[in-house]
């Protein structure tokens, strides 16, 4: 994969965040819109101020979703980010058809994009957690997190049980794509291009970690040959016991058999 199409990968999928900030420019272009209370798709009706700008946002989104899957295909080499990618090409569609066909004038085209992108994307962070776990399973492990989140609170918004609010459960099911995938955009590029380095680099820095080693080994050989010359100076200097025939014979003290006789 060259570095110039992971690079547009990732960056295509780290734009994704930029449905963040067009829906709060739009929120405050209107007034009474609660993001615990409202869905997002009123901030697309053709009611409310900046609509354009927000259905413009749904369908830049579909854009850069579709197009870092596509640019980062040699990246999700496995069987799950195969699934992974056909689901966030099912998700993309979604939210183009929010974007499309606003809720107040195609409300049912709306409603149906709107669920391709809700369960596409939950789906698609799970696949895609699966395809990148052997690379690194603390990036999976966040991505199948975001995964079931979306998944859990999709089902909540869908079965009308808006333990959030209709507007807080629906952005939970409906933030965890954005978020997991400008994660993996950072993390994939990261990755590949620490695998991808020139075979010329990986030499040189193999060369140089083997040439560590052998100074590391070296030098506990001169520190284990200088402890034992020193410990040779302390036996050569320490004095030889006295040995038996020369005890002073004239000590008293000394037994009966060894007194010089008088």
């Amino acid at each position: 994969m060259t570095p110039n199409r992971l690079r547009w990968g990732a960056l295509a999928w780290l734009l994704t965040l930029q449905f963040f900030a067009v829906e709060t420019i739009v929120q405050f272009r209107g007034e009474g819109h609660s993001r615990a209370e409202d869905v997002i798709s009123d901030l697309g009706a053709t009611t409310w101020p900046g609509h354009q700008l927000m259905n413009a946002s749904f369908v830049v989104q579909a854009a850069l979703i579709l197009g870092g899957a596509l640019l980062l295909w040699p990246a999700l080499r496995s069987g799950a980010g195969r699934v992974a990618e056909f689901l966030l090409a099912a998700a993309a569609l979604g939210v183009l058809m929010v974007g499309v066909f606003p809720e107040d004038t195609a409300g049912g085209a709306h409603g149906a994009g709107a669920v391709l992108y809700l369960v596409g994307g939950a789906l698609a962070l799970v696949a895609l957690a699966y395809a990148v776990r052997a690379r690194s399973e603390a990036f999976g492990t966040t991505l199948v997190l975001l995964g079931l989140i979306g998944a859990a609170t999709t089902t909540f918004f869908l079965t009308r049980t808006y333990l959030l609010g209709e507007g807080g459960t629906e952005r939970a099911a409906a933030y965890v794509l954005p978020l997991g995938l400008a994660l993996s955009g950072i993390v994939l590029w990261r990755l590949d291009a620490r695998e991808a380095a020139p075979a010329g680099t990986r030499a040189a820095q193999r060369a140089q970690e083997r040439a560590q080693e052998r100074a590391t080994a070296a030098e506990r050989a001169r520190q284990r040959d200088e402890a034992l010359e020193a410990a040779a100076r302390r036996s050569e200097q320490r004095p030889a016991p006295a040995a038996e025939d020369e005890t002073d014979l004239d000590d008293p003290w000394a037994p009966q058999g060894r007194r010089r006789p008088e």
